[in-house]
């Protein structure tokens, strides 16, 4: 790998509203076209990259059209939901020279993979995205705990998580102008000071296994690469 960037393997959490632009619902296509020209150059480069996809561009859950219903019930939509934008990623990503597999913690054998360990860790080496969809098979449990929990078992060097800001305020910016920005911040912090970064069950288990963060703001064209060569563009949650 280029000697450019800093980590070797990373893992990419994207928000399923990342792919709806400012649409805010469904899927832009060029939105997704721009992020796969992004992922080409680092993945040609070298770097091995897995992704977490999640839905709520198509299934808000419990917040929004799924109100009243059922939680699991509703958690089951929203895992399909992350099926359907990671097989809009692949499409986009095979259209720029990028190898990839989509593999399911639901079992979906007509259009993705089952999740397994050592399986994407040899697509990772072969230079293959793989996009893990359907959270982690379980109501209950967010797409930032199905992150957290794939980067640990991937042995990755570092999550990013993609947003819509650019890193880690002690206050939300677009209601506090004066809200403080933090280039460094340590996973106890967030707990304690209640960030909002990722949920408390994803935030420890990155803690526990000494798993790196770099929160960035995704909408900024080659902040990925920028991120990924170390450079100051969000927040290092460590």
């Amino acid at each position: 790998m280029a000697n450019e960037y800093k980590y070797d393997r990373v893992l990419l959490k994207l928000s399923g509203e990342a792919l709806a632009g400012d649409l805010g619902y469904g899927i832009d296509p060029k939105v997704v076209d721009d992020l796969a020209e992004e992922i080409a150059e680092i993945v040609h480069d070298g770097v091995q990259l897995a992704v977490v996809i999640g839905g709520g561009n198509i299934f808000r859950g419990l917040a929004g059209s799924a109100e009243g219903m059922d939680r699991a019930q509703a958690d089951y939509i929203g895992m399909l939901a992350t099926v359907m934008n990671a097989l809009a990623l692949q499409d986009a990503f095979e259209r720029h020279g990028i190898f990839s597999r989509v593999q399911s913690a639901i079992n979906m054998q007509e259009v993705s993979e089952p999740y397994i360990r050592r399986r994407a860790v040899r697509h990772l080496e072969k230079g293959r995205v793989v996009i893990l969809a359907a959270g982690t098979g379980n109501p209950y449990f967010t797409t930032d705990t199905t992150a957290a929990l794939r980067a640990c078992e991937l042995d990755v060097d570092c999550v990013m998580k993609a947003t819509k800001v650019d890193g880690v305020y002690d206050a939300d910016p677009k209601t506090h102008p004066d809200a403080h920005r933090f280039d460094r911040i340590s996973y106890m912090d967030v707990l304690s000071r209640g960030l909002n970064v990722m949920d408390a069950t994803a935030t420890s288990l990155c803690m526990d296994n000494d798993v790196p963060m770099i929160v960035f703001d995704l909408t900024k064209p080659g902040n990925i690469k920028a991120a990924l060569q170390g450079e100051p563009v969000g927040t290092v949650v460590e």
